[in-house]
């Protein structure tokens, strides 16, 4: 027979005798009139009237004295203290015998003030709404193993106001982006998660098989190529917010399910972008946070100014000391060795580029940077630069020397499509992961015609750090991906 824990037992012995005295340890609901914060806000007029007033939530404290008792009930809104006397309940003052902390508890009641002044539920009649059989962590608050509080989440939430408070925040944020490009016209769209062909950015998929019709299909590591599809359709602005999946490494930024926030704009290019996005990030700022200036770790970031706009090649030229633009494969080996740069995984001219950019440049980006004009060879879906073919009407949006969102003059011509996808095909032949395969289906579509086109992607939780100033991504999401617990070693 299993040995159940001390603290387990106690809790099931208490569960069992509610059950035996006829009371339901787990009703199917309970009718709820105020929040902690209505009955707080509103003091005056409940005591006054002597109004009934109904509340619920988690028990969080306990604390007899013969025949009262004080106890702090927490809900959605906050904390609120409830007090009983023996006198006024009569034997359903026993039903405190059988609570624990985090059982969830309903009481009827009217409102007072303690002689302490604390705002306080006189109890007339408590009903158990749910009985905890496992205690909340009491020392929560000094634990340092974050690892435990991403793993258990609710825990997190429970214990940690400021926690859920930021969750509420990220709420407030999505919900905002929405409101800005729903008052620019752009229609919020939904496009599909398994593709048979991924594309849309540079990364390696998921995997997996759709067994009736016995064939893979990849989860999506973006949403641009059917974002774009739309625009063929004959939309003009459209937008998606959902998740995008990237089989790729975990870092303080990256996890392999995100949220991605995508915008195509018919008729605008990527300059008209850039404006856009200063409004909108300064809006976001101004809305959530109530500031244009933002404390982001050790950086104070500044959105009043306007964003700075660099050439790509122009701080890796500086770095260097020469032009990289036209060098060929090998005399950018030879230069990457030059630096100490790892070219083992190297597998074309845009991955040293790519390579001396992330050694020479993000790292400077701390104040808001429009970096454009990328090279041709790592921007498959972008328009040919309209003043030299060496490049691609790219930009990237660096902030704190982290890269927020990705932007194109989106690539209307089907014939120069294919022949990027094709040379990208090239380099998947090269063994590189992240390449962009050739898409068909996609060059069918655009040959059909696709007006000129603006087109934005983001990962929504980098926004979310930059507006709550959290320092890694999983911090503000609810449920992180996460090893295995019997893998932590």
């Amino acid at each position: 027979m299993e040995n159940k824990p001390e603290y387990l037992q106690h809790r099931l012995d208490k569960l069992k005798a509610l059950k035996e005295q006829s009371i339901n340890p787990y009703p199917y609901r309970f009718d709820k009139t105020h929040g902690s914060t209505e009955i707080l806000d509103n003091y005056n007029r409940l005591s006054e009237d002597e109004s009934i007033v109904s509340f619920a939530g988690r028990v969080v404290s306990l604390r007899g004295h013969g025949k009262t008792l004080f106890a702090h009930l927490v809900d959605n809104d906050g904390k609120l203290q409830i007090y009983a006397r023996k006198d006024d309940m009569g034997e359903s003052f026993k039903l405190f015998k059988k609570l624990d902390i985090g059982d969830f508890l309903g009481v009827e009641g009217t409102v007072f003030t303690t002689k302490t002044g604390e705002i306080t539920i006189k109890a007339k009649t408590v009903t158990i709404l749910s009985k905890s059989l496992r205690p909340l962590p009491e020392k929560w608050h000094g634990l340092q193993d974050k690892e435990l509080r991403y793993r258990h989440r609710y825990l997190d939430l429970i214990a940690n106001p400021e926690v859920k408070e930021l969750f509420v925040k990220r709420a407030i944020i999505t919900r905002e982006i929405r409101n800005f490009l729903d008052s620019r016209d752009f229609l919020e769209v939904e496009t599909p998660v398994l593709q048979p062909i991924y594309g849309g950015a540079a990364a390696r998929p998921f995997v997996t098989h759709h067994n009736a019709l016995d064939f893979d299909l990849y989860l999506r590591i973006a949403d641009e190529l059917y974002l774009r599809r739309l625009l063929m359709g004959g939309y003009e602005k459209v937008y998606e917010m959902a998740k995008d999946f990237r089989n790729e490494g975990m870092d303080k930024t990256h996890n392999p399910e995100f949220t991605m926030l995508e915008f195509y704009w018919a008729y605008a290019d990527y300059n008209d972008l850039m404006d856009m996005l200063e409004e909108m990030y300064r809006y976001l700022a101004q809305t959530v946070v109530g500031s244009l200036e933002l404390n982001f770790g050790e950086h104070t970031i500044d959105l009043s100014k306007p964003f700075a706009r660099i050439p790509y090649f122009q701080g890796i030229n500086e770095a260097c000391g020469q032009d990289v633009c036209d060098m060929t494969e090998s005399e950018l080996k030879k230069l990457a060795e030059k630096f100490d740069i790892d070219t083992s995984k190297m597998k074309g001219r845009g991955d040293y580029f790519d390579a001396f950019f992330e050694h020479f440049v993000e790292p400077k980006l701390i104040q808001p940077t429009f970096l454009k004009d990328f090279p041709i060879e790592i921007s498959p879906l972008a328009k040919v630069h309209r003043d030299d073919p060496r490049l691609a009407e790219r930009f990237e949006l660096f902030i704190a020397g982290f890269e927020f969102g990705n932007a194109f003059s989106e690539l209307n011509d089907p014939l120069d499509q294919r022949a990027r996808m094709e040379q990208q095909a090239t380099l998947i032949d090269r063994g590189h992961e992240e390449a962009h395969p050739v898409d068909e289906d996609f060059i069918f579509a655009l040959e059909h015609g696709m007006p000129p086109t603006a087109g934005y992607g983001i990962g929504v939780d980098r926004i979310v750090m930059l507006m709550t100033n959290s320092q890694t991504i999983r911090d503000i999401i609810f449920f992180p991906t996460m090893k295995p617990e019997d893998q932590d070693g």
